[in-house]
């Protein structure tokens, strides 16, 4: 397991970011976890979630010349990346990320920071229908540029529409990458690891079976 998962963790746990209990999901699916991205809300949780983004995507081997943040999620997270690149991996990276109305004054259009070209990587949390990735890939294909990669905190690994996850589909229908902190398999390996146990066993025990019954 990479440092930066190590990390990812901690700071979920730390922010009660990832929880642990009996969640009802938009599915309607019991779930015995629950990940929100919105808890990662002051600075230094910021900026140790972009540093933790930053890592991932230079382990994954990527290249790509910018990233797009869909709205509204997408925003803080595609800025936090760009700045885990600059402070932790010494590469200036340009971003951008699209408004939910076209503006109709000043500069106008929909699309906020540096102008979409090249090979774009998409930063988001989680993908659950893909819809925000299916706009964010019309975005960029429309401006002429390429999307490549999909950046994200955690892939669920549990099958959506068919026998595939959000994420298979998302791969499969674009072509692209995904390239996730987490998985679901590896948290159970973490959490299970011997020393790394922050899990009463009945918890460990309905991640697994949740796994099971649900996952890819």
């Amino acid at each position: 397991m990479h440092p930066h998962q190590r990390r990812f963790v901690e700071l979920a746990l730390a922010r009660s970011a990832l929880r642990f209990g009996r969640y009802t999901l938009k599915s309607g699916r019991e779930s015995p976890y629950f990940f929100n991205a919105g808890l990662f809300n002051d600075g230094a949780a910021l900026a140790e979630l972009g540093h933790c983004y930053a890592d991932a995507l230079s382990a994954a081997g990527v290249e790509y010349d910018m990233l797009f943040g869909p709205a509204y999620k997408g925003i803080p997270l595609v800025a936090a990346t760009a700045i885990g690149l600059a402070t932790h991996h010494g590469r200036s990276v340009p971003w951008a990320f699209n408004r939910k109305e076209a503006k109709d004054h000043g500069e106008g259009g929909n699309i906020v920071g540096t102008a979409l070209a090249g090979r774009v990587v998409i930063v988001d949390d989680v993908i659950t229908a893909g819809t925000a990735i299916r706009e964010s890939v019309d975005i960029i294909r429309r401006a002429g540029a390429e999307p490549v990669a999909v950046l994200l905190a955690l892939d669920r690994q549990e099958r959506g529409q068919d026998t595939r996850s959000a994420v298979q589909e998302v791969e499969a229908e674009f072509g692209l990458r995904c390239v996730s902190l987490l998985t679901l398999a590896d948290l159970i390996d973490l959490l299970a690891t011997p020393g790394e146990a922050r899990l009463p066993a009945e918890h460990l025990a309905a991640l697994r079976d949740y796994r099971s019954q649900y996952g890819v």
